[in-house]
C-alpha cells in the first residue's frame, strides 16, 4: 500500500476527494480543511493500493495539484486494517507488477546526478578494481562491482528514453561519462603511485592472470550477462525490490573492465586498454538496450491488463 498526503486548495479539495473515491483501491479517506499554511489549502489524506497507484498520480497531476498544491506519497510498511485488505483485492493486478513512473523518475533523478559522492563511489570502485587486476583476485574484482553507482545513470537513461524525458536523457548521459572518465583518469594518476612505491608492476599486470583475465576478454557471453542484468535490474527498481541491485551489480564488468583499462594505459599495453574498453562500451549497451525494452514491456502489458481489467468490472 502507498499513503499520499496531499495540500489541495479549498476550491479543488471536493474534486481531489471525488478523484480519490472513484479511483478502485483507495480507501481511509481523511480530509482535514484549511490545515495547510505554506502552501495554504485543505490536507488530504489516503491510502492506495500500489496496482492504482499510477492511475491516481497521474489524475492528480491532471487536475494541477503537483502546481498548485502538493504530492507526496510514502510505502506503507504494515497496514493492520479490513479495508486496506479490501482495497488491495480490489484493484487490478499485483503489486509487484505495477510501475509508479513518477516515482521511478524521481528516483533515477536522484541517482544520475553527477555529484562529489557519485565520483567519489565510482572512482574508489575502480581503484578497488585495479588492486584486482594486479592481484588477479577475484574478491576484490567483486566488491568494486558492489561499490560502483554505476547503475543509477543507466536506469536514468532507460527511464528517460521510455518517458521521452530528454533532461532526464542529458543529465544520466553527462553522469555516467563523466564519471567514469573522471574514475579512468584517477585510477591512473593512483596506478603510476601505486607503481612507484613498488606496490604494482607491469609484470603483474601482463602475468597469466586466470581469476581476472576475463575482463580484457569481451565476448558474446559479456553481452548476454549485460542484458540480462540489466532487466534483473530494471524489474528490480520497478518492483522495490533493491535487494536484488547487488546481485545485478556483480554480474557485470564495468567497473573493473575500466580499471583495467586504466591500469593498462599506464603501462603502454594498448592490447588490453582497447579490449578493456571494448568490454566496458558491451557491457553499457546490453544493460541499456535490456533496460529499455523492460520498461517498455512493463508499460504495455501493464496498460493492456489495466484495460482488460476494467472491460470486466463493466460487464
Amino acid at each position: 500500500m502507498l499513503h499520499l498526503r496531499l495540500i489541495t486548495p479549498a476550491d479543488t479539495t471536493d474534486e481531489v476527494v471525488r478523484l480519490i473515491e472513484k479511483t478502485v483501491g483507495t480507501t481511509h479517506v481523511v480530509v482535514l480543511p484549511g490545515a495547510a499554511r505554506n502552501p495554504s489549502g485543505d490536507v488530504v489524506l489516503c491510502d492506495v493500493a500500489r496496482e492504482a497507484g499510477d492511475e491516481l498520480l497521474t489524475g492528480l497531476q491532471e487536475l494541477g495539484l503537483d502546481r498548485t498544491g502538493s504530492i507526496a506519497v510514502e510505502n506503507i510498511d504494515l497496514s493492520l486494517s479490513k479495508r486496506a485488505d479490501k482495497a488491495e483485492a480490489e484493484a487490478p493486478g499485483e503489486p509487484a507488477d505495477a510501475v509508479l513512473w513518477e516515482h521511478l523518475v524521481d528516483a533515477t533523478h536522484e541517482e544520475s546526478t553527477l555529484s562529489v559522492t557519485y565520483v567519489a563511489f565510482i572512482t574508489l570502485a575502480t581503484m578497488i578494481a585495479a588492486c584486482g587486476v594486479v592481484l588477479d583476485n577475484a574478491i576484490l574484482i567483486v566488491g568494486a562491482m558492489a561499490v560502483g553507482p554505476e547503475f543509477g545513470p543507466l536506469a536514468g537513461i532507460c527511464t528517460a528514453i521510455v518517458q521521452r524525458a530528454p533532461r532526464l536523457a542529458a543529465r544520466s548521459l553527462i553522469a555516467l561519462l563523466a564519471g567514469f572518465a573522471a574514475a579512468m583518469a584517477l585510477t591512473a594518476a593512483f596506478s603510476l603511485f601505486m607503481d612507484a612505491v613498488g606496490l604494482f608492476t607491469e609484470a603483474q599486470l601482463e602475468a597469466s592472470r586466470p581469476n581476472t583475465g576475463f575482463i580484457y576478454a569481451p565476448d558474446w557471453f559479456s553481452f548476454v550477462v549485460a542484458v540480462l542484468a540489466g532487466a534483473a535490474g530494471t524489474l528490480s527498481l520497478t518492483s522495490a525490490k533493491s535487494g536484488a541491485l547487488v546481485g545485478v551489480a556483480i554480474s557485470v564488468t564495468t567497473v573493473p573492465a575500466a580499471a583495467n583499462a586504466a591500469v593498462a594505459l599506464i603501462y603502454g599495453d594498448t592490447h588490453q586498454t582497447v579490449r578493456s574498453s571494448e568490454q566496458l562500451l558491451l557491457n553499457l549497451l546490453g544493460i541499456i538496450l535490456a533496460g529499455t525494452l523492460t520498461l517498455l514491456a512493463q508499460k504495455y502489458f501493464w496498460k493492456r491488463y489495466r484495460r482488460l481489467s476494467k472491460g470486466r468490472q463493466g460487464t
